[in-house]
């Protein structure tokens, strides 16, 4: 799993953006087939995802359909997010039906209350989410279920489900959902505790959605593997702090970051003030290797272009790739690493800079599938 993060400079030139997958279909008003529920597989991965997600941004959209679920966050200024997961990896028993196109649902979801939500289920037995309506309110249901161990002989009554039964309306509604086990006798026991915790969500018709696109953007000039991003953060931390004790702006106004790397694993970070000029270099850092099955002649990418440039150890300033970003923006994209495995940094010169980070393909912390062609530009 992946997702990707799109860091544009003031400078950049703005240009058409298109929708990863466009559905030319006419848009669905029949609400009443409209249906998910799933137990997460893993709660772990998907707090920690959703907990960066929502350091980026209050508002997510979140396309949920028979292949994918994706999450994508575009704030009014600061970097968008992109990010693409497979059913498999987060969710069991996966029931997704709708009468759009691949039985896509389209959510606006406040990706901060989900976060809060996923991190009270930390630990939990068993955590059912699904999509219902309360009170003609859509809503995002999480049904979290905790086993604790009590001595006595006080009975746990069984949770009742009439309470969901007015509010559902045109949404799935399923008496077998999950509820307390009672447990009777002396001595110790163990105890089931459901908590459901609800996140009100917004429909979105599919002719709503079809005018986000995401950003087009050339061929990268460098392609990267980051070192660990714990270290990039420290330093980048340490230099904005640096350069806001040593500028005469206000406090309020954050600094900018230079960013540079080549084709020869060098990547560096650095800050200019009028009273300061530092910087710090990683050397020895991987390149990606790029699939021959989307880029069958390297001859003339940029890539390799921007290494030729570099000279023979390239050390030749026109072999570098930079992008100055904005310092706080930076620290807040740079709270992905709670969850990643890897990051490539795409470097395009004085434009942008993507970021593909790869998320744990599994509980173990085993890496996902590499993904970096699949979204890679092409001249779309």
């Amino acid at each position: 799993m992946f997702f990707k993060l799109t860091i544009s400079t003031p400078s950049a030139i703005q240009i058409p953006l298109r929708l990863r997958h466009r559905h030319r279909h006419r848009p669905s008003t029949d609400n009443h087939a409209m249906r998910f529920k799933s137990q997460i597989r893993n709660v772990n991965l998907l707090a920690k995802f959703c907990a960066s997600l929502a350091s980026l941004g209050q508002i997510a959209w979140c396309r949920l359909n028979d292949e994918e679920v994706q999450f994508t966050i575009i704030p009014d200024k600061g970097s968008q997010v992109w990010s693409v997961l497979r059913p498999e990896m987060i969710f069991d028993t996966y029931i997704l039906q709708s009468a759009s196109p691949q039985n896509t649902i389209n959510l606006e979801v406040p990706i901060q209350a989900l976060s809060r939500a996923l991190k009270s289920a930390l630990g939990s037995t068993s955590t059912q989410i699904r999509l219902t309506k309360k009170d003609n309110v859509p809503m995002l249901s999480l049904t979290i279920v905790t086993n604790t161990f009590s001595s006595g002989n006080n009975v746990v009554a069984a949770a009742s489900t009439a309470r969901e039964r007015s509010g559902h309306g045109e949404f799935d509604f399923d008496d077998n959902d999950l509820s307390f086990n009672e447990t009777q006798g002396g001595g110790s026991r163990e105890r089931e505790t459901v908590i459901t915790q609800d996140i009100p969500v917004k429909v979105l018709a599919m002719e709503v959605v079809e005018r986000l696109h995401q950003p087009r953007t050339p061929e990268p000039d460098v392609n990267i593997c980051l070192p660990p991003l714990a270290q990039v953060k420290t330093i980048s931390e340490r230099f904005t702090r640096l350069a806001l004790a040593t500028t005469k702006t206000s406090s309020s106004v954050s600094p900018r970051l230079e960013l540079s790397a080549n084709m020869y694993g060098s990547l560096k970070i650095s800050v200019k003030t009028d009273a300061l000029n530092i910087s710090s270099r990683w050397t020895g850092l991987a390149h990606p290797e790029l699939d021959p099955a989307f880029f069958p002649d390297m001859t003339d990418h940029p890539t390799t272009k921007m290494k030729e440039l570099g000279g023979p150890n390239g050390e030749n300033e026109a072999g570098w790739s930079r992008v100055r970003i904005d310092a706080k923006d930076w620290s807040r994209v740079l709270s992905v690493g709670r969850v990643c495995t890897k990051v490539i940094a795409c470097f395009i010169n004085e434009g942008a800079l993507v970021l593909y980070v790869y998320l744990p393909a599994d509980e173990h912390g085993d890496e996902g599938d590499p993904c970096l062609t699949q979204d890679s530009s092409k001249g779309r």
